[in-house]
This record gives C-alpha cells, sequence and structure tokens, in this order.
C-alpha cells in the first residue's frame, strides 16, 4: 500500500484545491493519503469527500509551525479531529501576525530592488489568513527574479537574506498538546531540513520523546536520499515509528511527484502499522 502523509492545498502555500490534490495523489498510485495544510484544517472535509470517492482511504492531518532554538521546526498532527476546539485555538492564535510578517517581508524585498511583492504575494494566496514566504517565491518567480522557488530561497528569505523576518511561532509542548487535544499523533516533519548540528538535533529529538513524541518523517520529499537511511538510523535509535509523504505543494515544484517517492527503508515500523 502507498501511503503519503504530508501535502498542501491551496488552504495554506499549496496550489491545488484539496479535491484536485486528493485526485493528484491517486492518479500518483497513493493508496491511503493525508492533507496537511499549515496551521490549517480547512480542507480537510473537502479532501476527505474526494478520497473517499476515489477509494482512497484518508487521514485528517495538520502541519504546525514551531519555534525551538531559535529555529522553526515543523510538527505534523495526524489522525486529529479537525473540529477539536482546543487545537482549532491553537491554529488561529498561530496564524496571527502572517499579515504583519508578509508586508515586512515586501519593504524588505523593496529595498531590494523588488517592489509590489505583497500585492503579488496575494495574488498566489487561497487563504489569505496563510500568507508564507512560498507565495513570495512564486511571485519572484513570476516577476523574473528567480527562475525556481528553490532559488528565491537560497536568494532571499532566509536568514542573513533580503526578505527573511523571523517570526515567533508555537512552543513545542504547546503543538503537541493542540495535536493531543484533537486525538492525533505528532510527527517531527522533514528533521533533515533544520539548521541544528548533531547535538542541537539530539536535544529535538529528546524533548519531542519526553512529551510523548514517537514518530518522525524517513522519506519524505523534503530529504535527500542520503537523508532517507540518515534519519531510518535515527528512528531505529530512538524507537520512533517512521512516517512518510512527499510534501507536495504543485505539480513540477515538489522535489518528488507522488508517484516516484521511495518506500519507507527496510525495518522501520511505520506510523499508519495500526491505522488501516
Amino acid at each position: 500500500m502507498k501511503v503519503d502523509l504530508h501535502c498542501h492545498s491551496n488552504v495554506s502555500d499549496g496550489v491545488l484545491a484539496p479535491a484536485a490534490v486528493a485526485t493528484y495523489a491517486r492518479k500518483g498510485g497513493v493508496d491511503a493519503w493525508a492533507l496537511t495544510d499549515h496551521d490549517e484544517v480547512g480542507g480537510i472535509k473537502a479532501a476527505r469527500a474526494k478520497a473517499e470517492e476515489l477509494g482512497m482511504r484518508f487521514v485528517s492531518g495538520v502541519e504546525i509551525s514551531v519555534t525551538w532554538a531559535g529555529e522553526t521546526v515543523h510538527l505534523v498532527g495526524l489522525r486529529i479531529d479537525e473540529d477539536n476546539p482546543t487545537l482549532l485555538q491553537g491554529l488561529a492564535a498561530t496564524r496571527d501576525g502572517r499579515d504583519a510578517r508578509g508586508r515586512e517581508i515586501a519593504a524588505q524585498l523593496d529595498k531590494a530592488g523588488i517592489p509590489n511583492a505583497y500585492e503579488g504575494a496575494l495574488k498566489y494566496v487561497g487563504n489569505p489568513d496563510l500568507l508564507s514566504r512560498t507565495h513570495f517565491a512564486r511571485y519572484l518567480c513570476e516577476t523574473g527574479a528567480c527562475s525556481t522557488t528553490s532559488e528565491v530561497f537560497r536568494r532571499f528569505l532566509t536568514e542573513g537574506k533580503p526578505g527573511y523576518v523571523p517570526h515567533r511561532w508555537a512552543t513545542l509542548a504547546d503543538a503537541m498538546g493542540w495535536i493531543r487535544a484533537a486525538g492525533g499523533v505528532p510527527v517531527i516533519a522533514h528533521p533533515g531540513r533544520y539548521r541544528f548540528d548533531a547535538t542541537a538535533e539530539g536535544a529535538l529529538f529528546d524533548e519531542f520523546k519526553q512529551l510523548g513524541g514517537n514518530a518522525i518523517e524517513v522519506v519524505t520529499g523534503s530529504h535527500t536520499p542520503d537523508q532517507y537511511a540518515t534519519y531510518a538510523e535515527v528512528a531505529r535509535r530512538y524507537g520512533f515509528l517512521a512516517s512518510r509523504g512527499t510534501d507536495f505543494h504543485a505539480p513540477g515544484e515538489s522535489r518528488v511527484e507522488f508517484d516516484r517517492l521511495p518506500p519507507l527503508p527496510a525495518g522501520l515500523t511505520p506510523v499508519w502499522h495500526d491505522w488501516f
């Protein structure tokens, strides 16, 4: 069974509507699928309905932004109750401040010679509460400032570059509490993306485990093939369950399409081992 437990729709920073993402995943051979929009659950009902129509098993999900050791870390929450009030209140609090951050990003880009970035980014926003760096990246590609969104993040929008504006997100404990309150399973998303040395990364895994976490993403479109093996070993060492997902945002934009993501390495217990 091909399982994909990390992807995005235009309810956050993806391009396709939730039902269209479901259709695209199914065409890519996915048998069980989760929609995990950033800090938002508004697309889940449409995604679930389409997945069921297509004969695809559905997992309700969300991806929550967390500030840990001064860096942004993402937690995926799987099998959540999207109507849980504790989760909804937490996500609403997390979304606060995105617009002000977006305006500051635009002001920095203007100084760097890229005008009207705020208005340009809004053209790519499906949910105005969730203006993100990805929306700015798409606009910079539109203007010709960069040819790909990955180039945008190399030249702009990251620490030390024009357009980088830090934001204070939820704490790890808070985000895990919201996911647990909604009956969900917290998973550290794409651990290989974070700029931690070995000591800090170990501290993140230790704290996550102490708070009751027991799953990480191993195979994800945000990891290189070498990192699949690295985080498979982390999962074995810590006794973590392993998750898998493309981190899909748009056709042709994500590093790996649904039909190209490899299976989990041997010897790992999937986070979904007792779900279906």
